[in-house]
């Protein structure tokens, strides 16, 4: 037989939280000593166990009462409780999701500001099925094969970082010239990049790159919105960066 302080030292329950249990006749002491000291045994200690795991599995306190008294249906009300699980596993992912793409944004734009947040947020919003209607309208079943390799800002794989890293570099300098060194070392990374992770399919990118190029038609396709000041300077610095490694390029056949 245990006092209360003693069930709390080995339990790691606070006295408190025990009477509380105690109060709403979740956890009644075995028997209570003639000086008023709450007296807990080894049933009242399995009970206690089962609260603490119940509540573990995110269990409400009404819920396990009922469960311990066995005045309800476990297999129902485990199935419930994994839906319920489920479901909050998706809404963490989703806030996952949307803040590391804030935080993708703010490594693009060059900090966070009240703009950025309110483009993320009008981002966020957007009706997913209209995107993915308008996706399929846009491209055939290869070309959305080729989508879901892109760089996506939602994301933190390797590939997306690197992306989105490069963005952020080339924001950095976007008032240099894009003829300058920095610029085109940067613009070379991402040819090299292009060149390895969508090699044969130079139709796309060009498809994808005039997408981009129009806000209207890239913020329908679920596209992050790049400043239009910022995707002309990325333009010029291809341009440049072309011009430089295949000055005949148009004469080739």
């Amino acid at each position: 037989m245990l006092t209360i302080h003693n069930v709390s030292k080995q339990t790691g329950i606070s006295v408190r939280t025990l009477r509380y249990y105690e109060e709403i006749g979740l956890l009644l002491p075995t028997t209570k000593t003639d000086g008023g000291h709450r007296i807990y045994g080894e049933n009242e200690l399995k009970t206690l166990q089962q609260i603490v795991f119940l509540k573990a599995l995110g269990f409400k306190l009404k819920e396990i009462q009922k469960l311990i008294t066995n005045s309800w249906e476990w297999e129902a009300s485990l199935d419930h409780q994994l839906s319920f699980v489920v479901e909050e596993q998706k809404k963490l992912q989703q806030m996952e999701s949307a803040i590391l793409g804030l935080k993708n944004a703010s490594a693009i734009e060059g900090g966070l500001t009240e703009s950025l947040i309110q483009k993320f947020i009008k981002l966020s919003i957007q009706d997913q099925e209209k995107k993915q209607a308008f996706r399929q309208q846009m491209f055939v079943a290869a070309e959305m094969d080729l989508i879901h390799k892109l760089p996506n800002i939602n994301r933190n794989d390797p590939n997306s970082l690197e992306w989105i890293g490069l963005l952020g570099q080339l924001e950095q300098l976007s008032n240099e010239n894009p003829e300058a060194d920095s610029v085109q070392c940067i613009i070379k990374r991402m040819m090299e990049k292009a060149k390895v992770e969508y090699k044969g399919n130079e139709e796309f990118l060009e498809k994808m790159w005039a997408i981009r190029m129009s806000p209207q038609i890239a913020e329908q396709v679920g596209l992050y919105p790049l400043k239009e000041a910022f995707l002309h300077f990325i333009e010029q610095a291809f341009n440049v960066y072309e011009a430089k490694n295949h000055p005949f390029g148009d004469l080739q056949k």
